[in-house]
């Protein structure tokens, strides 16, 4: 079984920068394919970014191409997104989540979940 920590989130000015971090233990997901979802208050949960265990394959929300950039980095069992030029309606809870097939953006792919991080992007 693997767990899943995010850190970097915190608060930032429209057209800012942050950059997430997934950190895996208890086995190595060099394997997975990793995503991040988000969750604004009041809504659904939904897809941001994907990657495949090698890192050659990505798939991103239209919302965030363009503006977010996902990565990996196996030695250090950790994933990152990169998300420049916030905007408010970015703010969210934003997780990720770890699961054994392709890279594909439903929920239902992906079998473990961290406990999320909290961006929010003032105006």
């Amino acid at each position: 079984q693997v767990q899943l920590v995010e850190s970097g989130g915190g608060l930032v000015q429209a057209g800012g920068s942050l950059r997430l971090s997934c950190a895996a233990s208890g086995r190595t997901f060099s394997t997975d394919t990793v995503a991040w979802f988000r969750q604004a208050p009041g809504k659904e949960r939904e897809f941001v970014a994907a990657i495949n265990y090698s890192g050659d394959s990505t798939f991103y929300a239209g919302s965030v191409k363009g503006r977010f950039t996902i990565s990996r980095d196996n030695a250090k069992n950790t994933v990152y997104l990169q998300m420049n030029s916030l905007r408010p309606e970015d703010t969210a809870v934003y997780y990720c989540a770890a699961g054994p097939g392709v890279v594909v953006p439903a929920r239902t792919a992906y079998n473990y979940w961290g406990q999320g991080t909290q961006v929010t992007v003032s105006s």
